[in-house]
Protein backbone atom coordinates (compact mmCIF):
# COMPACT_ATOMS: atom_id res chain seq x y z
CA UNK A 1 0.00 0.00 0.00
CA UNK A 2 0.98 3.13 -1.13
CA UNK A 3 1.70 6.02 1.71
CA UNK A 4 -0.87 8.49 0.03
CA UNK A 5 -3.36 5.35 0.17
CA UNK A 6 -2.29 4.67 4.12
CA UNK A 7 -3.16 8.53 4.87
CA UNK A 8 -6.51 7.98 2.97
CA UNK A 9 -7.54 5.03 5.29
CA UNK A 10 -6.15 6.41 8.25
CA UNK A 11 -8.21 9.83 7.82
CA UNK A 12 -11.37 7.91 7.07
CA UNK A 13 -10.51 5.89 10.16
CA UNK A 14 -10.31 8.79 11.61
CA UNK A 15 -13.47 10.61 10.22
CA UNK A 16 -15.48 7.29 11.63
CA UNK A 17 -13.41 7.85 14.94
CA UNK A 18 -14.48 11.05 15.58
CA UNK A 19 -18.10 10.25 14.20
CA UNK A 20 -18.60 7.93 16.91
CA UNK A 21 -16.98 9.96 19.75
CA UNK A 22 -19.67 12.77 18.76
CA UNK A 23 -22.18 9.96 18.78
CA UNK A 24 -21.97 9.50 22.65
CA UNK A 25 -21.03 12.67 23.54
CA UNK A 26 -25.06 13.93 21.97
CA UNK A 27 -26.47 10.71 23.77
CA UNK A 28 -24.90 12.35 27.09
CA UNK A 29 -25.78 15.88 26.64
CA UNK A 30 -28.94 15.67 25.05
CA UNK A 31 -30.85 12.73 26.03
CA UNK A 32 -31.63 11.48 30.05
CA UNK A 33 -33.20 7.67 29.94
CA UNK A 34 -31.35 4.31 29.81
CA UNK A 35 -29.00 5.05 26.76
CA UNK A 36 -27.34 7.24 29.03
CA UNK A 37 -25.03 4.98 30.89
CA UNK A 38 -23.96 2.91 28.29
CA UNK A 39 -22.88 5.62 26.10
CA UNK A 40 -21.19 6.78 29.24
CA UNK A 41 -19.45 3.58 29.33
CA UNK A 42 -18.36 3.11 25.20
CA UNK A 43 -17.20 6.77 25.86
CA UNK A 44 -15.03 5.75 29.23
CA UNK A 45 -13.36 2.72 26.56
CA UNK A 46 -12.50 5.54 24.16
CA UNK A 47 -10.49 7.21 26.68
CA UNK A 48 -8.39 10.11 26.39
CA UNK A 49 -8.89 10.33 22.65
CA UNK A 50 -12.38 11.68 23.29
CA UNK A 51 -11.24 14.49 25.72
CA UNK A 52 -10.73 17.06 23.32
CA UNK A 53 -14.24 16.51 21.43
CA UNK A 54 -15.87 16.77 25.56
CA UNK A 55 -13.92 19.54 25.71
CA UNK A 56 -15.37 21.24 22.76
CA UNK A 57 -19.19 19.98 24.11
CA UNK A 58 -18.89 21.49 27.28
CA UNK A 59 -18.70 25.74 25.73
CA UNK A 60 -22.43 24.30 24.04
CA UNK A 61 -24.20 21.68 26.59
CA UNK A 62 -26.89 22.34 28.97
CA UNK A 63 -25.92 22.09 32.60
CA UNK A 64 -27.31 18.30 32.66
CA UNK A 65 -25.14 17.73 30.15
CA UNK A 66 -21.87 19.31 31.27
CA UNK A 67 -22.35 17.58 34.15
CA UNK A 68 -22.30 13.90 32.21
CA UNK A 69 -19.41 15.10 30.59
CA UNK A 70 -17.75 15.94 33.74
CA UNK A 71 -18.36 12.55 35.04
CA UNK A 72 -16.81 11.24 31.61
CA UNK A 73 -14.51 12.86 32.36
CA UNK A 74 -13.52 11.81 35.66
CA UNK A 75 -14.24 8.22 34.30
CA UNK A 76 -11.84 8.19 31.68
CA UNK A 77 -9.35 10.06 34.43
CA UNK A 78 -6.68 11.33 31.85
CA UNK A 79 -4.17 13.80 32.84
CA UNK A 80 -5.14 15.27 29.77
CA UNK A 81 -8.33 15.99 30.79
CA UNK A 82 -6.96 18.16 33.92
CA UNK A 83 -6.68 20.90 31.73
CA UNK A 84 -10.39 20.83 30.78
CA UNK A 85 -11.46 20.68 34.63
CA UNK A 86 -9.13 23.71 35.43
CA UNK A 87 -10.71 25.70 32.68
CA UNK A 88 -13.84 24.88 33.50
CA UNK A 89 -13.01 25.40 37.43
CA UNK A 90 -12.40 28.63 36.56
CA UNK A 91 -15.03 29.81 33.96
CA UNK A 92 -18.05 27.70 33.74
CA UNK A 93 -20.98 29.95 34.35
CA UNK A 94 -22.57 27.69 36.50
CA UNK A 95 -21.32 27.54 40.09
CA UNK A 96 -22.46 23.37 40.40
CA UNK A 97 -19.73 22.83 37.53
CA UNK A 98 -17.45 24.76 38.86
CA UNK A 99 -17.19 23.04 41.93
CA UNK A 100 -18.01 19.97 40.39
CA UNK A 101 -14.85 20.34 38.44
CA UNK A 102 -12.47 21.34 41.17
CA UNK A 103 -13.90 18.51 43.27
CA UNK A 104 -12.66 16.00 40.57
CA UNK A 105 -9.63 17.80 40.67
CA UNK A 106 -9.33 17.44 44.40
CA UNK A 107 -9.61 13.75 44.33
CA UNK A 108 -6.88 12.94 41.74
CA UNK A 109 -4.52 14.79 43.59
CA UNK A 110 -5.41 13.37 46.73
CA UNK A 111 -5.43 9.61 45.36
CA UNK A 112 -1.45 10.48 44.34
CA UNK A 113 -0.92 10.94 48.29
CA UNK A 114 -0.94 6.86 48.19
CA UNK A 115 1.83 5.13 47.80
CA UNK A 116 0.76 2.04 46.30
CA UNK A 117 -1.12 3.62 43.30
CA UNK A 118 0.35 3.28 39.92
CA UNK A 119 2.06 5.77 38.01
CA UNK A 120 -0.68 6.74 36.11
CA UNK A 121 -2.48 7.65 38.95
CA UNK A 122 0.64 9.60 40.18
CA UNK A 123 1.06 11.59 37.19
CA UNK A 124 -2.74 12.15 36.86
CA UNK A 125 -2.18 13.28 40.65
CA UNK A 126 0.68 15.63 39.87
CA UNK A 127 -1.47 17.47 37.03
CA UNK A 128 -4.44 17.46 39.07
CA UNK A 129 -2.36 19.08 41.89
CA UNK A 130 -0.61 21.35 39.33
CA UNK A 131 -4.37 22.60 38.15
CA UNK A 132 -5.49 23.49 41.40
CA UNK A 133 -2.93 25.32 42.29
CA UNK A 134 -3.24 27.55 39.01
CA UNK A 135 -7.27 27.73 39.93
CA UNK A 136 -6.58 29.24 42.89
CA UNK A 137 -3.48 31.32 41.90
CA UNK A 138 -5.88 32.92 38.81
CA UNK A 139 -8.83 33.17 41.33
CA UNK A 140 -6.62 35.00 43.92
CA UNK A 141 -6.01 37.58 41.09
CA UNK A 142 -9.33 37.96 40.63
CA UNK A 143 -10.03 35.58 37.53
CA UNK A 144 -13.54 33.98 36.93
CA UNK A 145 -16.62 33.30 34.68
CA UNK A 146 -18.14 36.43 33.48
CA UNK A 147 -21.54 37.00 34.61
CA UNK A 148 -24.06 39.83 33.14
CA UNK A 149 -26.71 39.59 35.81
CA UNK A 150 -30.47 40.31 34.52
CA UNK A 151 -29.04 40.87 31.30
CA UNK A 152 -28.33 37.28 30.78
CA UNK A 153 -24.65 36.19 30.15
CA UNK A 154 -24.08 36.76 26.04
CA UNK A 155 -22.90 33.27 23.82
CA UNK A 156 -23.51 31.39 27.50
CA UNK A 157 -23.63 27.53 27.16
CA UNK A 158 -27.31 26.92 27.51
CA UNK A 159 -27.87 28.75 24.75
CA UNK A 160 -29.54 27.05 22.12
CA UNK A 161 -29.03 23.88 23.93
CA UNK A 162 -31.42 21.41 24.13
CA UNK A 163 -32.86 20.13 27.38
CA UNK A 164 -32.47 16.32 27.42
CA UNK A 165 -35.44 14.09 26.35
CA UNK A 166 -36.63 10.87 28.40
CA UNK A 167 -37.84 7.85 27.51
CA UNK A 168 -40.82 8.93 26.13
CA UNK A 169 -39.19 10.96 23.22
CA UNK A 170 -40.08 14.28 24.77
CA UNK A 171 -38.75 17.59 26.15
CA UNK A 172 -39.03 17.24 29.62
CA UNK A 173 -40.61 19.83 32.06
Amino acid sequence: MSVAGGSALSSGCDETYHRDVSDEINILTRRADALVPPALERLVKIGPKAVPQIETAMHTAALPGRLMLLTALERIGSPASTAVLRHIALYDVNPEVRRRSEQILMTWAGASDHSDQSRRSDDLGSAATRALELVRRLRAQGEGPLIFGDAGVPGAPTVGAPEPVGLQLEKRP
